[in-house]
């Protein structure tokens, strides 16, 4: 049995029922290579973009959801916005920083903090969104930017050691990541939360939006709600009130991430058709990089599962021993953003994200944008040479480097953004 959300009185639709001829993770056939995004499950060749739409577009969400990332939570009947502060002198006087309280639940579910820095007088502004690690105040030393009280990690910045507390030592520590001021000369707005206001990342307290839903009959791991897909639920939220804000030009949109907040993006861009571009950075396994790595020194299934078994449902976790038994690879989540574009961005010295891995799923995830019948060439022949921005509808790039979003990366991501957006 399904619980319906709409019990909670905060959704407009229950989500979807169980396909009843999804077999458990042991029987299904194995595959040793990536599948073909436009091949059903029952061998049939998709070869139209009618058909990709109405059957094998919907059938691939649908095995993202049963098998890695969960069942996808409806979108609520009303997201509230409450602003809670205003200052249109921020960030070196380019922009207008205000930070958003939303409400999209019962009282007692968690709210989602949206910090959104506009561009003055170049508006309405694209715009990218995504989450950030260790709340919207290590990215901007904005005094009156709130400060997360649910649970961060130890790790952030201006975190006690032992209390998983924010602090007001942690403002602006994270600016670089975000490079705010920066977006906003150059004419993009941005706009990032909390990724632990809305679920912390941690597995063995039952918390965040986990805490808001009745269990499953049984308790037993299957398809369930797992972290990452709250996380791209809630990018869809930031969306929701994006729309509603004028300084906003809401056909512009694009999401980004970092690691597994890259994971996040690349989930939220192939579930909301509302984003026009989708940037994730870094993602590695679980995210941009293929479940059957052939990369020795990359992040693999059983690893990931292990260490972070709450990013991904239950069902996930079976396929480590043998993941040629997915249904699908990350080629499939990419295809199901087709026709907008996709980038991948990487570093050198990060081959545990596996960036060679990521360039083989763009050109995996190529015969769906195809489909649409857009200007070729729709990826890179090649993998670029290091520093070099292919900027293909799927694009790619990687620096030298390690495992982190800087300044430089944001140089990239808007350079991209100005050559779709723009």
């Amino acid at each position: 049995m399904r619980l319906p959300l709409a019990l909670l009185g905060a959704f407009a639709v229950t989500t979807a029922a169980v396909p009843a001829d999804l077999p458990p993770p042991d029987k299904l056939p194995a595959h040793p290579e990536m599948p073909n995004p436009l091949v059903m499950r029952d061998g049939t060749k998709v070869s139209t973009k009618a058909d990709w739409e109405a059957k094998r577009r919907p059938e691939l969400k649908e095995l993202f959801e049963h098998y890695m990332y969960g069942r996808f939570p409806a979108k609520p009947e009303k997201v509230t916005a409450k602003v809670l502060f205003e200052d249109p002198k921020a960030l070196g006087g380019k922009g207008t920083l205000r930070e958003v309280e939303l409400t999209f639940g019962p009282p007692h579910w968690p709210k989602l903090y949206l910090l959104v820095a506009v561009p003055n007088g170049k508006t309405p502004a694209p715009c990218l969104v995504g989450p950030n690690f260790h709340g919207n105040h290590a990215a901007t030393a904005h005094e009156k930017v709130r400060i997360p009280t649910a649970w961060v990690p130890g790790s952030g910045p201006g975190v006690a050691k032992g209390t998983n507390a924010a602090t007001a030592d942690g403002r602006g520590k994270q600016a670089d990541t975000w490079s705010l001021e920066y977006a906003v000369g150059r004419g993009y707005a941005v706009a990032t939360f909390y990724c632990g206001d809305l679920q912390p990342d941690r597995p063995t307290v039952r918390e965040g939006m986990r805490a808001t839903l009745p269990e499953r009959p049984g308790g037993s791991p299957g398809d369930e709600t797992a972290t990452i897909a709250w996380w791209a639920w809630g990018v869809g939220r930031a969306v929701d009130h994006l729309l509603t804000d004028r300084g906003i030009d809401g056909k512009r949109l694009a999401v980004v991430g970092h690691s597994r907040l890259g994971k996040t993006a690349l989930l939220a861009g192939a579930f909301d058709d509302r984003i026009a571009v989708v940037i994730p950075h870094q993602s590695g396994c679980g995210g941009a990089g293929p479940s059957r790595s052939k990369n020795d020194k990359a992040e693999t299934v059983a690893r990931i599962t292990k260490a972070f078994p709450h990013w991904f449902c239950g069902h996930f976790t079976a396929f480590g021993p043998d993941p040629a038994r997915l249904p699908f690879d990350q080629n499939g989540l990419v295809a199901v953003c087709a026709p907008r574009p996709v980038l991948m961005t990487n570093a050198e010295d990060d081959q545990w994200a596996n960036p060679g891995g990521q360039f083989d799923v763009l050109r995996a995830a190529a015969p769906a944008y195809e489909l649409y019948g857009v200007k070729k060439p729709v990826v890179a022949d090649a993998m670029p040479e290091s520093g070099k921005l292919s900027a293909e509808r799927l694009g790619y790039f990687i620096r030298p480097g390690k495992h982190s979003m800087t300044p430089a990366d944001w140089t990239v991501f808007l350079d991209y953004c100005d050559a779709w957006l723009k």
